[in-house]
């Protein structure tokens, strides 16, 4: 086995792409972050394969401080796998604040890594991947309309960027920083509006886009405005509006939210994964 780290993100997608293309939906995280990285999006970021002669094994992912994303090939040969990845990543001093991936592996690779490092795991998120190919319907709406957000709106949507961290429990970026992405999102059109008597009342944003799928995220309404359909209604808007370009959309939800999960497979989201955010702590 080789340990292979790639510095040009087109040869790392030579090799990552066919495999994950296979599962675009399900490995819609790592895809759409890798088209980003194309896209010079991201600096100094981590590729990574395990090869055997020409077979992919495993393949490596993170943009700091961004989680690792792992993807293993060979599931027969998993543990063993996991056990080289960890030793070849100490050896070559990649710090590794976290792990994301489908929860099998995330929850093999934090066990193997207490082992070996001695640093405490943290759950941080445990998420649902849910797809959309088809809205439903005869779901019953939340009065208003959709829009895409425009410069006007960058203070309310900045502060909702920062409520929504304090939500997930995600981590905090600075204000700076905040305000420079979403400059950069409503530049894109990325983020859609929900909108009732002139007030906006909820949001969603596009996100990842990958050759087939796209992928809903940063979903949020304000404590004043929730349990009133608008997150649902915003959702099912937007998600109608992306299937105009894409085949399918996907979603993560927090498992612990069974709210959240309930209105997503109204909506028509069918769960396709599971998986899983640890931390880890010295």
């Amino acid at each position: 086995m080789k340990f292979v780290q790639f510095e040009d993100a087109e040869r790392f997608a030579k090799v990552a792409e066919p495999i994950i293309a296979k599962k675009e939906d399900v490995y819609s995280l790592f895809y759409g972050v890798l088209q980003a990285i194309k896209a010079k999006k991201y600096e100094n970021p981590f590729m990574a394969a395990v090869m055997e002669g020409e077979e992919v094994l495993v393949l490596l992912q993170m943009t700091p401080p961004h989680p690792l994303n792992l993807i293993i090939v060979d599931e027969s040969r998993a543990e063993e796998l996991i056990d080289f990845i960890i030793r070849e990543l100490r050896g070559n001093l990649i710090a590794v604040p976290s792990v994301i991936s489908v929860k099998k592996w995330a929850l093999s690779f934090a066990k193997a890594w207490e082992q070996i490092t001695g640093e405490t795991q943290k759950l941080l998120m445990d998420q649902g991947l849910y797809r959309l190919d088809k809205i439903e319907e005869s779901l019953e709406m939340s009065p208003g309309n959709w829009r895409f957000a425009t410069k006007a709106d960058a203070p309310l949507i900045e502060n909702w960027f920062a409520l929504f961290e304090e939500d997930t429990n995600i981590g905090k970026t600075a204000p700076e920083l905040i305000k420079e992405k979403v400059a950069s999102f409503i530049e894109a059109q990325e983020i859609f509006l929900w909108e009732n008597e002139g007030k906006v009342v909820s949001m969603m944003k596009k996100a990842r886009p990958t050759e087939n799928g796209v992928t809903v995220s940063f979903v949020f309404t304000p404590k004043e405005e929730r349990k009133k359909g608008y997150a649902r209604t915003m959702v099912a808007h937007g998600s109608k509006e992306l299937l105009k370009d894409y085949k399918f959309c996907v979603l993560y939800t927090d498992m612990m939210n069974p709210t959240s999960n309930k209105i997503y497979q109204e909506i028509g989201y069918k769960h396709i994964a599971d998986s899983i955010h640890i931390g880890f702590e010295k």
